[in-house]
């Protein structure tokens, strides 16, 4: 995992918890709105669906997807690339298990069509924002000056 402990990696992993959703891209322009579980002690990326759904079909063919996230909040945008894999971790479930995923579950945790699926990043493409105000004064400086703005921190990470 190359560059799973350097500075923009941590940042990465540190904004995607103030994230609660991105667009996972499960197969040829099919992308389906998911929360998600940012791991930074594996360097994976956590989800709940369930059995049948497309992020399921795409686990359980391995399939490489990509998540995309664009929160202006949290300061990140990020195309994240990866094998999205279906894993039987019932500790790991229980420890990302919530009301809000048990909504989607008639039987809640223990229904069987739960699936917990795993997303290990090969790598990312990641920018990192100042926010509002930072844009702003970029825009205008860019217009007064003719410079190209400076947004933030703009990475590719090879995890």
């Amino acid at each position: 995992m190359k560059d799973l402990h350097s500075e923009t990696a941590e940042k990465f992993f540190d904004r995607m918890g103030d994230v609660t959703a991105g667009m996972l891209m499960t197969g040829d322009d099919h992308h389906i709105p998911m929360s998600h579980y940012a791991d930074a002690e594996e360097g994976v990326i956590w989800f709940i669906t369930a059995k049948g759904t497309a992020a399921d079909q795409a686990a359980i063919e391995k399939r490489n997807v990509n998540y995309l996230i664009a929160d202006s909040g949290a300061k990140l945008y990020a195309d994240v690339r990866g094998t999205l894999h279906e894993v039987n971790k019932p500790g790991k479930l229980d420890e990302l298990w919530s009301r809000a995923a048990g909504a989607w579950f008639e039987d809640g945790r223990d229904d069987p069509d739960v699936r917990l699926l795993c997303l290990r990043p090969t790598h990312a493409e990641v920018w990192l924002t100042e926010g509002g105000a930072k844009f702003l004064y970029e825009i205008a400086r860019a217009h007064t000056s003719g410079k190209t703005p400076d947004l933030g921190e703009h990475e590719v990470i090879t995890f």
